[in-house]
């Protein structure tokens, strides 16, 4: 059974609105600005404009359309599934060795090139990718994150 991109859009979109709406009443810390409810209400938004842009098909051009005949795929491509329990695993295993941002780069860059990006674009997003969630965590959140052999410019 295949759900149209705007069934699809709007369930999506009304779970972000579910996770925003939830989490604006979590209680708030006090004494401190940023509480539980940022990551809902953030999470929510982001559910919520992705499921907006789906329902409106916005970028469904950009898609490969389906072959009929599918050309047969080497035995290994299905091993693509244990991917990301690897990663979780690399990242576990080496975070407090090499830190975070080298860590994260190593995992977004994998990631991204596993998931058919080319090189040019993998490169930057593997550089900047951890570089915006340490800055988030450091700073905004206050969550020390581990240096190891490279520490954060800030």
């Amino acid at each position: 059974m295949q759900l149209s991109d705007r069934v699809t859009g709007a369930v999506i979109a009304t779970v972000g609105v579910a996770a925003a709406w939830a989490g604006s009443r979590l209680p708030g810390v006090p004494g401190q600005d940023v509480g539980p409810s940022v990551f809902p209400m953030i999470i929510g938004g982001g559910m919520l404009l992705c499921g907006v842009l789906i329902a409106l098909g916005v970028g469904s051009s950009l898609e490969v359309p389906e072959d009929p005949e599918e050309t047969p795929r080497p035995w290994f491509h299905g091993l693509r599934a244990l991917l990301p329990p690897a990663l979780l695993l690399f990242y576990v295993l080496t975070v407090d060795r090499l830190g975070f941002l080298i860590t994260a780069a190593a995992v977004v860059g994998v990631t991204s090139l596993a998931l058919g990006a080319r090189l040019r674009l993998a490169l930057p997003l593997a550089v900047l990718a951890p570089l915006f969630v340490h800055v988030v965590f450091v700073k905004l959140l206050r969550v020390p994150l581990p240096d190891g052999l490279m520490a954060a410019p800030w």
